[in-house]
């Protein structure tokens, strides 16, 4: 079996794509073709490191639903640009 070298950029715009950009792990996956396992496990890490120093980290359920339609609104507005 042969194991591919990904660069730290390649690596990190596609957590970027999942974590800020609010697409699923399997769609940027199948886009930039790698595997999703690679790409969930990448995920993960990037979770684990944390970025709490980005400003102050919501807490509580409001918090998450607040970070995920800000994340839903930049794909769609990504979206739209795109058309």
């Amino acid at each position: 079996m042969s194991s591919k070298r990904y660069t730290d950029e390649f690596r990190a715009e596609a957590v970027k794509q999942v974590l800020e950009r609010g697409f699923t792990v399997v769609d940027v996956a199948a886009r930039i073709g790698i595997p999703k396992h690679t790409l969930y496990d990448w995920v993960q890490k990037a979770k684990k490191a944390g970025k709490p120093a980005a400003g102050a980290a919501p807490t509580g359920t409001d918090s998450a639903e607040v970070r995920r339609l800000k994340a839903e609104l930049r794909r769609v507005t990504e979206e739209r640009d795109i058309l």
